[in-house]
């Protein structure tokens, strides 16, 4: 299950790689290292648009963690829509995260060969789940949809053309399942239910962000040292 996590797993390599890319002389570095121990001064240095930057002209080289990688490439395509709200940047940066790795894209309860991947499958699926796998595999439809659509949307569309579903399809099934698991009582137990809710609500910006992310900021290919996909 995906949670907004992102923050919580930074390295002290990606401490450092902020101290270094933001610190212009020896007090500012001492300053710097003082900050991050602040968790609200932490997410405000976190937004400088220097680490973007420094994240862009050095990939390949970087030994950075996923995470801090993913949020903060996902936080500033985010903020360019107008999405500021750093719990939902955490959750996307997460979801990315997850995302890359090889065996991310599995759904829950859904077997190797059915999970390679279909929504229709995952949603069948749903007609014979437990109330609890049916709120991870809504979670994980939500989650799927929006991956595709933000970070595949060029083949999703390709693909449409040759009778596959298309991203209004996705879209559509995306909030609607976001929507669904907001209110359930896992999503409030994880304290995830405002994330779901502002998800459903605002697919569309996340996704057209996250295909400025695909497009302009992101190349797998490229990845810095340390990530694994």
């Amino acid at each position: 299950m995906i949670r907004a996590n992102c923050r919580e797993r930074f390295t002290a390599a990606d401490f450092d790689f902020v101290v270094r890319t933001l610190a212009r002389s020896r007090v500012d570095h001492v300053s710097l290292i003082e900050l991050l121990a602040d968790a609200e001064t932490r997410d405000s240095v976190l937004d400088n648009p220097r680490l973007v930057d420094a994240i862009l002209s050095n990939a390949g080289h970087l030994c950075i963690s996923s995470h801090f990688y993913f949020y903060v490439l996902a936080r500033r395509v985010l903020r360019d829509v107008g999405i500021s709200d750093r719990k939902l940047c955490d959750y996307v940066g997460s979801l990315l995260e997850t995302f890359s790795r090889v065996n991310g894209l599995q759904a829950p309860h859904v077997t190797e060969e059915r999970g390679r991947q279909y929504v229709s499958d995952m949603l069948i699926a749903l007609t014979r789940a437990t109330p609890e796998q049916a709120f991870l595999l809504r979670a994980h439809v939500g989650n799927y949809s929006l991956f595709l659509t933000g970070i595949f949307h060029e083949n999703t569309q390709r693909r449409s053309l040759r009778g596959a579903p298309d991203l209004d399809f996705y879209e559509q099934i995306g909030r609607t399942n976001y929507q669904l698991v907001a209110s359930h009582a896992t999503a409030r137990r994880c304290e995830l239910s405002d994330v779901y809710e502002e998800l459903a609500g605002r697919f569309r910006e996340v996704r057209l962000a996250l295909n400025r992310l695909s497009d302009s900021l992101l190349n797998l290919d490229d990845a810095p040292s340390g990530l694994q996909f």
